[in-house]
C-alpha cells in the first residue's frame, strides 16, 4: 500500500486496514508507516503506533523523527518501551539516546540489556563527530578455520537477517578483524572449502576515532555499502552502513550551505525550528554584517570632498561595489566546494592565487569594457549628460572594475584557504561576509583611481 492510498482511511479514522492486518508488511513499508504517523494529530500517534506488532514497531520507530521518537518513549508503557529500545538497531539506538538530556539518558539506559547498555554508554562517550557514533554492532562474523558449510550454519544459528549481513567479517580468537567476505563469495564456493582459502587479504576499515568526513570519503573511494569499524587494537566493534553515511553527508552539506548563506546552522529542519530560534540563528550574522557595512558609509565619508566635486561618481557606486561582491562570492563558492570535495588542498594556494588573479583581470576587463561602452554610448546618444569629461569618467569606471573584480576574486578565493589552514570551517567565510569585505575595500579602490584619473579636471 502506498502512502497516497492511506489518505482515505486516515480521514475516516479507520485504522483496521492499516494497523490490524495479520501481516502489516504486506500492506505498507515501515518508512511509509512512519511518514503517516508523523502526519497524525499528536493525541493519535501513540494509540496508532501501539496497534503494530512488537517487531514492526521497532522497524517503524527507526524511521520516525526525533520528536516523535521521544514522545512515544515517554508515553508508552514501560514494558513496551523496554522491548522497543532493545529491538531497534544499535546505530538507531545510539542516535536516539544522543538526542536526550543526561537525566533521560540515565533513566532509559536501565531499560536496555546489560550488553546493549554497556555498548551504548561506551559509544555515547565518544566524540560526536567520530565514526563511533554511527556504529551498528549487529554484524556477522566467522573464523578463518571454518569450512564454508560450517560458516553458513554458524550464520544461520547466531545471526539475524539485517542490513549489515551482506558482508561477513573474519575475525581471530581475540576478535581482531583479519578480512571481509561478501556473501556472494561465500555461497558460490564449495561447502568443503576453508574460509582461509577463499580470503583475499584485502579489506577496508574505519577506526572508531575517525571523523564523519573521513568515513564519507572512504565510502566514495571504495564504493562500499558497509565498512567495518575497529578499535585501537584492531578489534572489530561493528559496522557503518552507507545509509547512515549518506545522512551524515546530507547534514554536513546542509550545515555548510546554511553557514555560507550567513546563517548559523540549524539544529532541526526549517519547518521544525521555532521562530525565535530561527531569528537568533540569523540575527548574529546579520548584526555582524550590518556593523561591517557601516564601514562603507565611513569610506564614503572619507571621500566626501571628491563626491562633492564630482557628484557623477556617486552614480556608479552601486555598480562598482556589487560587481566586486558578486565576483568574490563566486570565487568563494568555487573554492569552498573544491575544498569540501578534496579537489583542492591548502598547499594549492599559490596555484589558486595565480588563477584567480588572471580570472579577476579578465572578468574585470569584460565588465569594465561594458561599463565604458555604456557611458560613452549614453553620452553620444544624449540619453544622459556626464559632462565634458565623460571619457575620463568612463576610463575611471573601466579601471575601477578591473581592480575591484580582481580584488574580489582574490579575496573570495584566499579567505576560505586561510580559514582551512587555521582549522576553521571554510564555510564560515559566507557569501555575505566576502561581499561586505569587498564592498568596503572596493570603495577605496574606486575613489583612489578616480582621484588619479580625474585630477586636474573634475577633482
Amino acid at each position: 500500500m502506498k502512502f497516497r492510498d492511506l489518505r482515505a482511511p486516515l480521514r475516516r479514522a479507520d485504522f483496521s486496514r492499516i494497523f490490524n492486518s495479520s501481516n502489516p508488511e504486506k500492506y505498507i513499508h515501515p518508512a511509509e508507516a512512519a511518514n503517516m504517523l508523523e502526519t497524525l494529530p499528536a493525541d493519535m500517534v501513540v494509540a496508532s503506533f501501539r496497534r503494530f506488532p512488537d517487531k514492526q514497531r521497532s522497524r517503524i520507530f527507526s524511521y520516525l523523527n526525533i520528536d516523535a521518537q521521544q514522545k512515544l518513549v515517554r508515553e508508552l508503557p514501560q514494558a513496551q518501551t523496554k522491548l522497543l529500545l532493545n529491538g531497534i538497531s544499535s546505530d538507531d539506538r545510539l542516535a536516539f539516546f544522543a538526542s536526550l538530556d543526561k537525566g533521560e539518558q540515565t533513566a532509559l539506559l536501565h531499560y536496555l540489556d546489560n550488553k546493549k547498555r554497556e555498548t551504548t554508554q561506551l559509544l555515547l562517550a565518544s566524540d560526536e563527530d567520530s565514526v563511533a557514533r554511527l556504529i551498528n554492532t549487529d554484524f556477522a562474523s566467522i573464523s578463518a578455520d571454518m569450512t564454508v558449510a560450517q560458516a553458513c550454519e554458524h550464520l544461520r544459528l547466531h545471526h539475524t537477517d539485517n542490513e549489515t549481513a551482506n558482508v561477513i567479517y573474519v575475525v581471530d580468537a581475540n576478535g581482531k578483524l583479519i578480512d571481509d567476505i561478501p556473501v556472494r563469495r561465500l555461497v558460490m564456493r564449495e561447502p568443503t572449502k576453508r574460509i582461509a582459502d577463499i580470503m583475499d587479504g584485502f579489506f577496508v576499515q574505519l577506526s572508531m576515532d575517525e571523523s564523519h568526513e573521513s568515513a564519507v570519503e572512504k565510502f566514495k573511494e571504495y564504493d562500499r555499502v558497509a565498512l567495518p569499524v575497529v578499535d585501537r587494537d584492531g578489534k572489530l566493534l561493528g559496522v557503518v552502513t552507507v545509509d547512515d553515511v549518506l545522512d551524515v553527508a546530507e547534514r554536513e552539506d546542509t550545515r555548510e550551505i546554511q553557514q555560507f548563506g550567513g546563517v548559523e546552522s540549524l539544529d532541526e529542519t526549517y519547518m521544525d525550528t521555532p521562530l525565535f530560534t530561527l531569528l537568533r540563528k540569523r540575527a548574529g550574522w546579520l548584526t555582524v554584517l550590518f556593523v561591517s557595512e557601516m564601514l562603507t558609509a565611513t569610506a564614503m565619508g572619507y571621500f566626501d570632498t571628491e563626491i562633492a566635486k564630482a557628484v557623477v561618481l556617486a552614480l556608479f557606486v552601486p555598480l562598482i561595489i556589487s560587481s566586486g561582491g558578486n565576483s568574490g562570492s563566486q570565487a568563494a563558492t568555487l573554492i569552498i566546494r573544491a575544498l569540501a570535495l578534496r579537489e583542492l588542498t591548502v598547499k594549492g594556494w599559490w596555484y589558486v592565487m595565480r588563477r584567480e588573479l588572471l580570472s579577476g583581470v579578465l572578468l574585470g576587463t569584460l565588465l569594465g569594457s561594458i561599463g565604458f561602452v555604456r557611458i560613452a554610448l549614453w553620452q553620444r546618444l544624449h540619453w544622459y549628460d556626464y559632462g565634458p569629461h565623460y571619457m575620463l569618467i568612463a576610463v575611471t569606471v573601466f579601471l575601477s572594475l578591473i581592480g575591484i573584480v580582481m580584488w574580489g576574486t582574490l579575496s573570495g578565493s584566499m579567505i576560505p584557504i586561510v580559514l582551512k589552514r587555521l582549522n576553521v570551517d571554510p564555510a564560515t567565510s559566507s557569501a555575505p561576509f566576502v561581499a561586505t569585505l569587498v564592498d568596503v575595500t572596493g570603495l577605496v579602490i574606486y575613489f583612489t583611481i578616480a582621484s588619479i584619473v580625474l585630477r586636474g579636471t573634475l577633482l
